[in-house]
């Protein structure tokens, strides 16, 4: 069952009881992350996410970290491009511990400056791992692309120049701003009781007040631009992207069962025709990534050098023949895409960790909560002649309004930007 409830200072807590369990799910989500960071400071919600591990008025870093190992090491937190959250896995039984520390991590953080000096250092690390990682570096290339004067565009841990500059007070000013009552929705999955939680967070968080500042929404619109990036690897990373639905868009179910049927598995269009039936890839498929203030319908995969041309133009004839109906969608691709979709629904849902994260992103995104039954009745209700539609909205003239990101080796006369560009001129 599913409760709701919003404390005197604005903290909304929702919980779900999973009666087959023994373990909580419970997660802290804040309303603010890269989304509203000013370019000089792009990375600080990141940043500031490590930093409130680092130690508070009453525990040092060493402590927190023992606790945290204490209750299953299941304690974390990741910063998205909307939201920041905070979570943790726990028995029953230690639930009201692993709350305390959320709590005193969230109140009382001092944000200890030795402390920062070593977490810039890892995350200055975890932005050369992320460009050493051809897959990473091509997706990440893709969207400063797509979005190149928007916060989508951004790298979530930012540039390295901008984290060496970040201050304490930097931290303290961003948190002071953002990580206020109202901007905080505490979320809760497992064999609990939903009054019992309300009470320890009222006990817990009773010190948080004030309202967060809210950065308005601004519409992110999309650039279509190649872009080739030589690297020292083997094989050539590609990245395309199409402007899609943001979050909350009523057409959004639609959308995910067109991304299924182009690459969401075995059976998808593009694995079968270009790795199954061509050999050209030993991956590619597509993703349909979502956000408050735009989307983008992504396919990725990698080939050898000499083969990029050909993967190329083999993907964008798939989308001109679904686009024309020369190769139109059939009952079939439908029925096996809401059946995918279906089944990784379900199973999902019996993990504690997923109905939490829900509970969480579905109150920010919709203020509302949307039940299993409903999302699989929306998703069955999609028919083909809707679904057709939506994709020769989305991929009307879509070679411009396209972008395509790649990464790898240099190789004079089998792939640049400027043959990519020609061969997009060529199908407009």
């Amino acid at each position: 069952m599913l409760k709701k409830t919003t404390l005197e200072n604005g903290i909304r807590i929702i919980t779900e009881r999973m009666e087959s369990v023994r373990s909580i799910a419970f997660g802290i989500l804040v309303n603010a992350g890269p989304r509203d960071e000013a370019a000089e400071q792009c990375g600080i919600a990141h940043l500031a996410e490590h930093m409130l591990f680092q130690g508070t008025s009453s525990r040092s870093a060493s402590q927190i970290a023992k606790l945290m190992g204490a209750a299953g090491d299941t304690m974390g937190a990741f910063t998205t491009r909307d939201y920041t959250c905070y979570y943790a896995t726990v028995l029953d039984d230690y639930f009201p511990y692993a709350l305390d520390l959320l709590g005193d991590i969230f109140l009382n953080s001092i944000f200890p400056t030795d402390s920062l000096v070593s977490e810039k250092d890892a995350i200055l690390n975890e932005i050369r791992a992320e460009r050493d990682s051809p897959e990473h570096r091509v997706h990440s290339l893709l969207k400063a692309t797509v979005w190149p004067d928007h916060n989508l565009g951004s790298s979530i841990t930012g540039p390295p120049e901008v984290v060496k500059r970040l201050t304490r007070e930097d931290l303290i000013y961003f948190t002071h701003e953002h990580y206020r009552a109202d901007n905080l929705i505490i979320s809760a999955a497992g064999h609990l009781d939903h009054d019992d939680v309300v009470a320890q967070v009222r006990d817990g968080f009773w010190r948080l007040s004030g309202e967060g500042v809210c950065t308005p929404v601004r519409e992110a619109k999309f650039n279509s631009e190649v872009r080739v990036e030589y690297s020292p690897v083997s094989q050539a990373y590609f990245s395309i992207g199409l402007p899609a639905y943001p979050y909350v868009h009523e057409n959004r179910y639609t959308l995910h069962l067109l991304n299924n049927i182009l690459g969401g598995g075995m059976s998808s269009r593009f694995y079968r025709h270009i790795r199954e039936e061509k050999g050209l890839v030993y991956h590619i498929g597509s993703q349909y990534h979502a956000y408050l203030e735009g989307g983008l319908l992504i396919i990725e995969g990698s080939t050898l050098p000499e083969y990029l041309m050909r993967v190329l133009s083999t993907v964008l004839l798939e989308l001109y023949l679904l686009a024309t109906r020369e190769k139109p969608l059939n009952e079939d691709e439908l029925w096996r895409a809401k059946m995918h979709i279906r089944g990784q629904h379900l199973i999902s849902s019996e993990d504690t960790n997923t109905r939490m994260s829900r509970l969480a992103t579905q109150e920010l995104y919709f203020g509302r909560q949307i039940s299993p039954d409903e999302i699989l009745k929306e998703i069955e209700g999609v028919g083909l002649g809707l679904i057709q539609e939506t994709a020769e909205e989305l991929l009307d003239n879509f070679v411009k309004n396209i972008t395509v990101a790649v990464v790898g080796p240099e190789s004079p006369g089998q792939y640049s930007e400027e043959a990519i560009k020609e061969m997009l001129a060529g199908l407009a």
